[in-house]
């Protein structure tokens, strides 16, 4: 049987024309799989490459596109070669921490007979940073502290110290660093010349606002007796295991105190013509109320502390002359203090827990 010569004509055409509608259909398919693998990308698994700025204006032009799936590619890649913004966070600003912290647990077990290893309390206090400085991590300190220890050869005094104020001033929240003032040499102690030197060193560091005077040999019994500056000048050793947890008397300003920066410069620091033991404190507080101050102090419960018991320093004997010059606070108050230190540092060194600076205080007067 004879076949129709166009039919015959039209089957031969018929697989070509199959072909290439096949080829362009698989073309079409796989820029669709491209675009929807690229889409993907840049929407769904990893939003590195575009910000959401550019992930909206991109779903708008292709949106809008009418043309050929090359067009959305070609969008895309025009996209995906620009720079990226950036993409850095914004600095946040933390909150004030509260006035009351939450971490306090109140009252303390303190025992002196029990070993002390520094490498240990450096462990168990990880962020503390060299030099004994810290500062809270999630909420702004309302005060920057500094304590000063006047200090000579009492390093088994000094781990007590170290070993259970870290832990403490942590819980109160506090931005702080602490600062051991070394009297450098034999000659006769002089603790209040030691207490002005402090402040002037740690100032240097840092914009401390607060600074509390500390005994190297007093731990506080209670964690909710704040080591910090109040709107008067504060004492915070008031209920001392020395004295029958009790004052010795009103006026006693002695072992642990607190000025703000402007309460200390207000009575021109502390005196230092003191040399050996006893009156500073006293001298203290009556520049303290001649500058029309009054003492603040915790109860006599919260201000509880221990004093670790030891014999006197050598060349810390009672001094002879502190009775008269405790008389003559009020005309020597202006002439004798931080506007008249003379000191030399001699060398500061940065431990994992405190900063130590050893000072040349000078020669006590003949």
């Amino acid at each position: 049987m004879m076949k129709d010569p166009l039919l015959q004509g039209s089957a031969a055409v018929l697989p070509g024309a199959s072909l290439q509608k096949a080829c362009k259909f698989m073309v079409l398919f796989c820029a669709l799989h491209l675009s929807i693998t690229l889409v993907y990308y840049m929407f769904g698994g990893d939003k590195i490459y575009f910000t959401e700025p550019q992930q909206l204006q991109f779903r708008q032009k292709a949106n809008s596109t009418s043309g050929p799936l090359v067009s959305v590619l070609a969008i895309a890649e025009r996209y995906a070669t620009q720079e990226p913004t950036s993409t850095a966070p914004a600095v946040v600003e933390l909150a004030d921490c509260p006035a009351t912290s939450p971490l306090l647990v109140g009252s303390l077990r303190i025992e002196f007979s029990i070993s002390v290893d520094l490498e240990q309390v450096r462990r168990t206090n990880p962020n503390i940073m060299e030099g004994g400085r810290y500062k809270p991590k999630n909420c702004k300190a309302l005060q920057k502290v500094a304590l000063i220890i006047p200090f000579r050869k009492r390093d088994e005094h000094l781990k007590y110290w170290l070993h259970y104020l870290h832990p403490i001033l942590q819980r109160q929240q506090l931005d702080y660093g602490v600062f051991v003032i070394n009297q450098d040499g034999d000659a006769t102690f002089n603790r209040a010349k030691l207490l002005n030197i402090g402040y002037m060193e740690a100032l240097k560091e840092y914009d401390y606002n607060c600074f509390v005077f500390s005994d190297v040999d007093l731990i506080p019994m209670d964690d909710r007796n704040i080591y910090k500056c109040y709107s008067q000048p504060r004492h915070l050793s008031v209920s001392m295991d020395k004295f029958g947890f009790g004052l010795p008397y009103n006026q006693y300003f002695g072992g642990v105190s607190a000025l703000s920066k402007e309460q200390f410069k207000k009575i021109n620091g502390f005196p230092n013509n003191y040399w050996g033991w006893g009156g500073e404190d006293d001298d203290i507080y009556n520049r303290i109320a001649s500058r029309g101050m009054s003492i603040s102090r915790p109860d006599a419960i919260t201000g509880k502390c221990r004093m670790i018991r030891h014999e006197r320093d050598a060349k810390n004997d009672p001094n002879p002359q502190r009775f008269d010059l405790i008389s003559h606070t009020r005309q020597t108050m202006n002439s004798d203090g931080i506007n008249s230190l003379k000191y030399n540092v001699v060398k500061t060194e940065k431990f994992p827990l405190y900063t130590k600076i050893t000072v040349d205080v000078g020669p006590p007067p003949s």
